[in-house]
């Protein structure tokens, strides 16, 4: 069976996020002030094939635990579906 993954990493909420700050801090230049507390992380898809739903969830969490996500900084979520 083949499945899709959707992963969001983003910083820990506890960290600085620089390139949110400087997103946020530019909102007011372009008419969007009312927009605060930008914080900008990844997104990543990707295809996996397994014997079942349980399996793939397992590879897709061993895949961001060992190389998608750095979790000193990074914290994620995923979805897994079949296709």
């Amino acid at each position: 069976m083949k499945f899709k993954a959707e992963i969001d990493v983003m910083p820990l909420k506890s960290l600085l996020d620089p390139q949110g700050k400087a997103v946020s801090a530019s909102m007011g230049n372009v008419g969007l002030s009312e927009i605060e507390n930008v914080r900008i992380g990844k997104h990543i898809t990707l295809e996996i094939q397994a014997s079942n739903e349980e399996v793939a969830t397992s590879k897709v969490d061993e895949a961001c635990k060992k190389m998608l996500c750095n979790q000193i900084m990074e914290s994620y979520e995923f979805t897994v579906v079949e296709i």
